[in-house]
């Protein structure tokens, strides 16, 4: 595996947290790298279902995007992407306040389809809800940024 340019990561990261999706949810990739993920959400009360806890849909995302990210920068075609194919989870305590951390963990990469997981937890530590997904990896699908990204990878 060729090795990461910092800077690129750097950069990525900040693109992704202005994303729309991750402002409108507060969520942020606090790290990321070849095979894992941090990601936390700062919750409040827009993330709540009429019952005062968190909606299912907002743990559904931060699982689905620390899953993602965990896989992505392991994809060596740096004009490639991957999205989605499928996403199992289960939620196994309820939230109502504080923060959500995810970490996602890369169980397999391949040419065209990968495998990854997530647990997120709050801050105490005590697992919330676990998941993993299957990414189908997509060629010529680069990032839509604006500004030019630094190599992907550090020359050897």
């Amino acid at each position: 595996m060729k090795e990461l340019n910092p800077a690129y990561i750097d950069h990525v990261n900040r693109f992704i947290n202005r994303s729309p999706y991750f402002e409108l949810l507060s969520m942020r990739v606090l790290d990321a790298g070849v095979g894992f993920s941090l990601l936390e959400i700062d919750l409040d009360r827009k993330h709540l279902q009429p019952f005062g806890f968190v909606h299912g849909g907002v743990f559904a995302s931060i699982i689905d995007a620390a899953c993602f990210w965990a896989l992505f920068h392991g994809i060596e075609d740096p004009n490639a992407s991957a999205t989605t194919v499928d996403l199992k989870l289960n939620y196994l305590a309820p939230a109502a306040s504080g923060k959500l951390i995810a970490k996602g963990h890369q169980i397999k990469l391949g040419r065209t389809l990968g495998y990854a997981e997530a647990t997120v937890t709050d801050e105490a530590g005590k697992i919330l809800a676990h998941g993993t997904s299957t990414l189908m990896v997509l060629s010529e699908r680069p990032l839509a940024i604006d500004s030019p990204l630094p190599p992907k990878f550090l020359a050897p």
